[in-house]
């Protein structure tokens, strides 16, 4: 499915700006509060909405943001700028958002993408074009909601690439370091991803009056 598609359906708000890490990293390194109170306001937004979209609960997601800030300012000395600021943090956000899930008891099952992605191909008829129908609000109203829940089927690994990629528009190889894999990874798995929920969003519009 394609980056609109998505965008338009699951999650919307403006990215934050990546200007002027360089004085908020000098301040996070002298730790002027300032500082803090800025990164939050940079980045908190998106790195929430990356925890929410993982974890699918607003209080572990407020839990996962907060401990990530915490931790970048508590080890911001450690920070080598191999990467951007914002792709350190949204790699711990992720990171602590998949362990969280990892530890709840009460999980709910997912479907294993391993099951039903290889049986897939580009023309495949799952992925006919119906974007047309979306100018339907009803109909997008419900197609959200089954996208929504389509992502709950996805492993919280392939639910960030797709987050990241798809919703916040990160470039792929920004996606790729704040996974902490490589962009080839990061390519597979968003394409996996974008099959699954592809044919589960198929599979309602063909029962879609």
């Amino acid at each position: 499915m394609s980056q609109t598609d998505v965008a338009v359906v699951a999650m919307d708000g403006p990215a934050a700006g990546v200007d002027g890490d360089g004085r908020l990293l000098a301040g996070l390194r002298r730790g002027d509060p300032a500082a803090a109170e800025e990164l939050v306001g940079r980045y908190g937004a998106r790195a929430y909405r990356l925890a929410i979209a993982i974890t699918r609960s607003a209080a572990d997601a407020e839990e996962v943001v907060q401990d990530a800030i915490w931790s970048v300012v508590r080890k911001i000395h450690t920070f080598r700028g191999d990467a951007a600021l914002g792709s350190w943090l949204y790699r711990i956000v992720t990171n602590a958002a998949c362990q969280k899930l990892r530890r709840t008891a009460h999980r709910r099952a997912e479907i294993s993408l391993e099951e039903v992605v290889p049986a897939f191909h580009e023309d495949d008829p799952v992925l006919e074009d119906w974007s047309e129908r979306l100018d339907d609000p009803t109909l997008r109203s419900d197609l959200r909601a089954a996208l929504s829940a389509a992502i709950d089927e996805l492993s919280p690994e392939y639910r960030a690439v797709v987050v990241l990629r798809d919703v916040e528009g990160l470039a792929m190889a920004e996606a790729a370091t704040s996974l902490g894999i490589s962009v080839a990874s990061a390519k597979t798995r968003l394409h996996r991803a974008r099959l699954f929920l592809r044919k589960r969003l198929a599979a309602f519009m063909a029962t879609a009056s």
